[in-house]
């Protein structure tokens, strides 16, 4: 995607105080952006929501909500987080500094304002925005290609979102970071991606595969890593492409890493995917009840195969839902 200089960006100058709001909004004028104005930060966030700017241009001290929150709530959230957040702050106030970094600054700048400066850092900013926005949409193709690879096999159903959603909330009870789950979310879209490499005649084979046709299977964790390796956004991913075969005893594939050796999250992934496919119909067998999937899970453990201690982690996390929600199978029917 290429862009004709600015393209009419917007920028929105946050500030309760009207001369210096005025002042700013006139500067930015002048350099050719569309800018808005908000006295507030409530007014802040529901122009944001109705406008989508490139860039907030955010004071930090104003009555009510301040602009640490309202950079906090749009650093949050998936529609708003790649929108540059520049505060304006004290020359000398480092306390203010350090809390916008801890919510997701992207810049600072000093009253007076100093137009060259100004000038300066809005336009990098927006530059670095459409490029995220770039990656963003390629990672969107990813999801596409993984969309289409799920709907080559038509016993799967809809095993990937299932597992976006099962895999969120076991991140969640375990206490896992926001990128975590996030990452763990995406590998449930993502994880098989690679099947897009292999062959029909392995990949929709009823029957059991041969060794020579396993070896062609087990390469699809390599053409998914290979897939998502460009893109900077999918890095947390990737450990989960490639090691959700693995085994706690090294027995797995593609590197039989052992225990802890595992990346942490192809580990929480691997027992949401094998639960799944038990408590999930297909052509070869039929669907497990939740109690009968955790034994199977159970005597994969003692063989060697699974985290104890994960599974112990798994096994509470369903019975909580259990309680909860009265049902083993409210995750597997929506």
């Amino acid at each position: 995607m290429t862009y004709s200089g600015l393209d009419a960006a917007k920028v929105l100058v946050v500030d309760d105080n009207p001369p210096s709001r005025m002042t700013a909004a006139a500067l930015l004028t002048v350099e050719g952006y569309s800018v808005l104005e908000a006295g507030n930060g409530l007014q802040a966030l529901e122009c944001i929501a109705h406008n989508k700017p490139d860039l907030v241009l955010l004071d930090v001290s104003m009555p009510g909500m301040d602009g640490f929150e309202v950079c906090r709530r749009l650093k949050q959230s998936e529609s708003t987080r790649l929108i540059p957040v520049v505060f304006v702050t004290a020359l000398d106030d480092r306390r203010a500094r350090l809390r916008g970094i801890e919510v997701g600054g992207d810049d600072f700048l000093s009253k007076p304002f100093d137009q060259l400066q100004l000038s300066a850092r809005v336009k990098s900013l927006i530059h670095q925005k459409r490029l995220n926005e770039d990656l963003d949409h390629a990672s969107e193709v990813l999801f596409s290609i993984a969309r289409t690879v799920e709907s080559r096999d038509p016993n799967t159903g809809d095993h990937c979102e299932r597992l976006a959603e099962l895999g969120q909330a076991f991140g969640e009870y375990l206490g896992l970071s926001a990128a975590q789950i996030r990452d763990l979310r995406w590998a449930g879209y993502l994880h098989d991606i690679g099947k897009v490499g292999i062959p029909d005649r392995v990949l929709l084979k009823t029957g059991p595969l041969s060794p020579e046709e396993q070896a062609i299977m087990r390469q699809h964790v390599f053409i998914g890593e290979e897939i998502c390796r460009p893109l900077r956004t999918m890095q947390g991913v990737l450990p989960v492409i490639r090691h959700h075969h693995e085994r706690w005893d090294g027995s797995g594939y593609p590197d039989g890493l052992v225990g802890s050796e595992i990346p942490l999250l192809a580990q929480v992934f691997q027992v949401v995917d094998i639960y799944d496919a038990l408590t999930n119909e297909r052509p070869y067998k039929p669907a497990f009840s939740m109690a009968e999937a955790i034994a199977i899970l159970r005597e994969e453990t003692q063989r060697g195969w699974r985290n104890p201690q994960l599974l112990g982690q798994f096994e509470a996390f369903l019975q909580h839902h259990h309680a909860e929600h009265g049902s083993d199978r409210a995750y597997l029917t929506g």
